[in-house]
C-alpha cells in the first residue's frame, strides 16, 4: 500500500469517530441521573457509555491501534470541549425571566473533580482496552475476536472504574463500598459488550469486507502521545 492510499480517508471510519464522540458527549449529559436496578445504583450513562469501547475495539480491529489512538483523543478532546462550553453557559447569569436554572445548573454545573476524574478515567481505560485488542490480535494471529473484545472491555472498564470511583467519589460514599460499586458497574458495561456481540462481530466483518482493511500492529509505537503517527 503506498503512502497515498494509506493517507485515504475511510467514510466508515468518519462515521465511527463522529458516533464515538457522540456517546461520549451524551454519556456526559446522561450521568446526571441516577437508576437503580434493585440493590444495584447507577448511572444513566450505562445506556450509552459502554458503546465507546463497542466502538474503541471495532476501530482497532479493523485500522489498528494508530488509528484508535488518534480517536481516542479526538474523542477527548470534543468531551472537553463540551464541558468547557457548558460550563462557560452555567457560569453566564439567566436572563430575569428564565426559571430553568437549577435544572441547567445540574446538567451542565460538572464539578472540577468529577469531570477530572472523568477525563483521566477515559484515556487510561480507553488505552488499556485498544493496547489489549491489539497485542491479542496478533498473539492469536486475528482469531477469537469475542473472546478479545470482551476480555480488552474487561481491562478496560477495569481501569476506568479503579481511577474514576476513588478520584471523584472518595469521601462522599463510603470506602467500604467502592469495591462492590466499581465491580456492578465493569459486571454490567460486559454484559452489556456480550450481549451485542453478535451484531459488533457482523459491523467487523461488513467494515473489513467494505474499506478492504485487517490492520495487525507489527513494529509500531504504543505511545498514547504520538498521535499523528497513522
Amino acid at each position: 500500500m503506498n503512502k497515498t492510499e494509506n493517507q485515504k480517508v475511510s467514510v466508515l471510519f468518519m462515521l465511527f469517530g463522529t458516533l464515538f464522540c457522540v456517546c461520549l458527549i451524551t454519556a456526559n449529559v446522561l450521568e446526571t441521573k441516577q437508576l437503580s436496578f434493585g440493590p444495584v445504583n447507577l448511572t444513566a450513562g450505562i445506556i450509552v457509555f459502554p458503546v465507546s469501547y463497542i466502538i474503541n475495539d471495532v476501530v482497532c480491529e479493523v485500522w489498528g491501534y494508530q488509528r484508535t489512538r488518534m480517536l481516542i483523543w479526538m474523542g477527548f478532546a470534543m468531551n472537553f470541549l463540551f464541558v468547557v462550553f457548558g460550563a462557560i453557559a452555567d457560569w453566564i447569569p439567566g436572563a430575569s425571566y428564565w426559571d430553568g436554572d437549577e435544572g441547567f445548573h445540574v446538567i451542565f454545573g460538572l464539578a472540577p473533580r468529577i469531570a477530572l476524574a472523568s477525563f483521566i478515567a477515559f484515556i487510561a481505560g480507553s488505552f488499556i482496552n485498544a493496547y489489549v485488542m491489539s497485542r491479542m490480535k496478533l498473539t492469536s494471529h486475528g482469531k477469537n475476536f469475542s473472546m478479545r473484545a470482551i476480555l480488552s472491555t474487561i481491562f478496560g472498564e477495569t481501569t476506568d472504574s479503579i481511577i474514576f470511583f476513588p478520584l471523584a467519589l472518595g469521601g462522599v460514599i463510603p470506602w467500604e463500598e467502592m469495591p462492590s460499586l466499581m465491580i456492578s458497574q465493569v459486571t454490567l458495561k460486559t454484559l452489556y459488550e456480550i450481549l451485542v456481540l453478535p451484531f459488533t462481530i457482523r459491523v467487523v466483518a461488513f467494515t473489513k469486507k467494505h474499506d478492504h482493511e485487517d490492520v495487525y500492529d507489527r513494529n509500531i509505537s504504543y505511545n498514547i502521545f504520538n498521535i499523528l503517527k497513522l
